[in-house]
């Protein structure tokens, strides 16, 4: 088992520091949020005053942090971690960010001498809780081999996308695909009950037909058709609109620097930004139905 710090607590980060305990690892965690760590210290895991502190003496450091900017300033900033930790330190970076920042956060580490991947996840707050994440990751193989191992006590699927950066570009992807089908399930969803139609018989109807996808087979944002989903909790918890709309900005920077052609992808984010604007942006993702059904 190994010695790990966890910094970053949110709604996917604090389960996935639960399940690395429940693995049997030595967890020392951080965050801003008191109460998320000490929630974690209720669970049995170290923690200390600040990042750096925490990360004293760890063979592996995990981070799940908000956006670019927070994982730069983790790492790269005046007092950042990577002029802290001895050479052969395994890091391993969760959080969705460019890929850009990826590679110069892997630059950086491979300047000392430190194991760095990108391996954001897929799976939602219900897939930390479970167990049962996707990590993207990547880097160099010999890194991923050896982060395989932590990574299981967190994920069910274990993915080695390509080099650094490669992780943050499939999961763009990904994420960008998750918000045009979240979108379209709402809108179709929204036209049948305007017909007169149960949502949930629709969505019966839809799962075992063509129109079957994991926003209406896994997550259905209709209030009341599935249970345990943020739709069935006035859309608390889960993946935030935030989030959402940040990654989708992710996927069409890229794309500008690219040059491909996104123009679902560009009208989920300008959906997304639009319901952000209304209100909604810490509400779970899944609450983009709002904009096509009137409460």
């Amino acid at each position: 088992m190994a010695k790990i710090t966890f910094i970053g607590l949110g709604n996917m980060g604090a389960p996935m520091a639960s399940n690395l305990l429940k693995a049997g690892h030595d967890v020392t965690v951080f965050d801003l949020s008191q109460p998320a760590v000490e929630a974690l210290v209720a669970e049995g895991a170290s923690t200390a005053d600040s990042g750096k502190a925490a990360a004293e003496g760890a063979e592996c450091i995990i981070t799940m942090l908000p956006a670019g900017k927070h994982v730069e300033a983790v790492y790269l900033g005046e007092d950042g971690l990577l002029s802290a930790l001895p050479e052969g330190t395994l890091v391993i970076d969760s959080s969705t960010i460019a890929p850009e920042t990826a590679r110069a956060v892997a630059e950086a580490a491979a300047a000392r001498r430190l194991a760095f991947i990108d391996a954001p996840v897929s799976g939602g707050v219900g897939g930390a809780k479970a167990g049962t994440l996707t990590f993207i990751c990547g880097g160099e193989e010999d890194t991923f081999n050896r982060a395989k191992p932590v990574l299981e006590g967190m994920g069910k699927n274990i993915f080695h996308a390509g080099p650094h950066g490669a992780g943050q570009v499939a999961k763009i992807c990904n994420n960008m695909m998750l918000a045009i089908l979240m979108a379209g399930t709402s809108e179709a969803l929204a036209l049948g009950a305007k017909n007169g139609l149960d949502p949930a018989v629709l969505s019966e109807i839809m799962k075992q037909s063509s129109g079957g996808n994991w926003a209406l087979n896994v997550y259905n944002p209709w209030p009341g058709v599935m249970e345990g989903v943020p739709a069935s909790r006035e859309y608390q918890g889960g993946f935030l609109v935030n989030l959402m709309t940040k990654d989708l900005g992710l996927a069409f920077d890229n794309a500008v620097k690219n040059q491909a052609s996104i123009p679902m992808g560009s009208l989920a984010r300008n959906l997304f930004q639009l319901h952000a604007g209304q209100g909604n942006g810490e509400l779970d993702f899944s609450s983009i139905l709002r904009l096509y059904k009137a409460d």
